[in-house]
């Protein structure tokens, strides 16, 4: 009897739509990413680099010449305060924008590139409006090109990675979206997973504990859920949450872990519960105890194998649930800390969008769609196959 659902007609059928086919493929694709990112192809420090001054929208993107002119002028003050350091050359070694860095540590010859460059900041630095005339734009780009002459020329590879960096924009730090989006996934991942398996596992150990022992057993079970229930979820997963401010744990994925699994198990419990009572009641559960069998090894070997379609079900609402709870534990600033997450994205664009630029929260948001969309699709198909209530249609 063991898994047999997975043989059967429904699992055809799960398998048979182009729709579930198609999440799963996207699924794949997130797991692949993050399993690539546990390889290093992108570090948190990668994410926390500035790569330019501050905002510039995506490829597509209008980069407006007042942006652009302000830009500027971050770049002349970086080097005017390396070259009034007393180490001149390491100082000026230290200004790095991801692949971009000085080119020359002669001083004298960035010296002459400074006052040229300040010569022409300064013309435009008393104009009201850039924005309405092409002899203004020219000026803007002889400007920077006057700056980009102070820094080294870059190599094809290095070119190409600073492009692909800078294909969704930057934050107002100057740190690549995309990769601080990317990296974003491994994080909802973990969090998806750590806390949908364990959800499932506790629940569904507790929930067949109930409902096969019944007795004392069920009548605590039960009192355990009913309490925690009680409790409207997102207070509890705050209040979880906020226990471990203080602690060395605070900034890591671990309180998310503990106050997700404090309370997700109460779902797959319930049902699985319900389930067994039902399995229970089943011509070969009673021949097995004619048999002799043991009410521990009925447990195992018949009655949760037969209730597993119901624990990936569980599992998929389970993963859904932690990914947007995080998102908006993180937003608030009781979840991730230290590192990029798809609610921190959101919070820090929150004035952003106030000027009109919405490549952060609009990146953020796009991917969490996509996962969730793609779980959400698979989760549908699994219970239109596998319940019974759904799977005769």
């Amino acid at each position: 009897m063991t898994f047999r659902w997975l043989q059967t007609r429904s699992a055809r059928k799960f398998l048979k739509n182009r729709m579930t086919r198609f999440s799963l493929g996207i699924i794949g694709v997130y797991v692949l990413t993050t399993l690539a990112l546990f390889g290093g192809v992108v570090t948190l420090e990668e994410t926390e680099t500035r790569i330019a001054a501050g905002n510039i929208p995506g490829f597509w993107g209008h980069y407006p010449i007042e942006q652009r002119f302000a830009d500027t002028e971050m770049y002349l003050d970086a080097v005017k305060r390396a070259m009034n350091r007393n180490d001149v050359p390491t100082a000026l070694r230290e200004i790095t924008y991801g692949h971009r860095r000085i080119g020359s540590s002669d001083p004298e010859e960035l010296r002459q590139r400074l006052r040229e460059a300040e010569s022409l900041f300064d013309e435009l630095a008393v104009l009201d409006d850039l924005n309405h005339s092409s002899e203004h734009l020219r000026s803007v780009e002889r400007l920077e090109s006057v700056i980009d002459g102070m820094f080294a020329a870059m190599s094809t590879t290095e070119s190409f990675s600073r492009r692909i960096r800078l294909s969704l924009g930057t934050d107002r730090q100057g740190r690549s979206i995309l990769l601080r989006g990317v990296y974003s996934i491994k994080v909802a991942l973990l969090v998806g997973m750590v806390t949908a398996t364990i959800g499932v596992l506790v629940g569904s150990l507790l929930g067949a504990a109930a409902g096969w022992f019944g007795g004392w057993t069920d009548n605590a079970i039960i009192w355990l859920y009913t309490t925690f229930q009680s409790i409207p979820s997102m207070v509890l997963l705050v209040l979880l949450a906020y226990l471990f401010t203080g602690s060395r744990f605070e900034g890591t994925l671990l309180p998310l872990y503990v106050s997700f699994g404090a309370t997700y198990w109460i779902g797959p419990c319930r049902v699985i519960r319900g389930e067994t009572l039902k399995l229970k009641q089943l011509e070969y559960i009673q021949a097995a105890q004619t048999m002799g069998f043991s009410r521990f090894y009925i447990l195992l070997r018949h009655i949760l194998p037969n209730a597993s379609h119901l624990m990936l079900i569980n599992f998929s609402l389970l993963f859904i649930g932690a990914v947007k709870s995080e998102v908006i534990l993180s937003f608030l600033g009781l979840g991730v800390k230290e590192g990029p997450s798809w609610g921190i994205m959101i919070s820090q664009a929150s004035p952003e969008v106030v000027n009109g630029f919405f490549w952060q929260i609009g990146t953020a948001t796009a991917l969490m769609f996509g996962l969730v969309l793609a779980f959400n699709i698979v989760s549908d198909s699994l219970q239109d196959a596998f319940d019974p209530k759904h799977a005769g249609n």
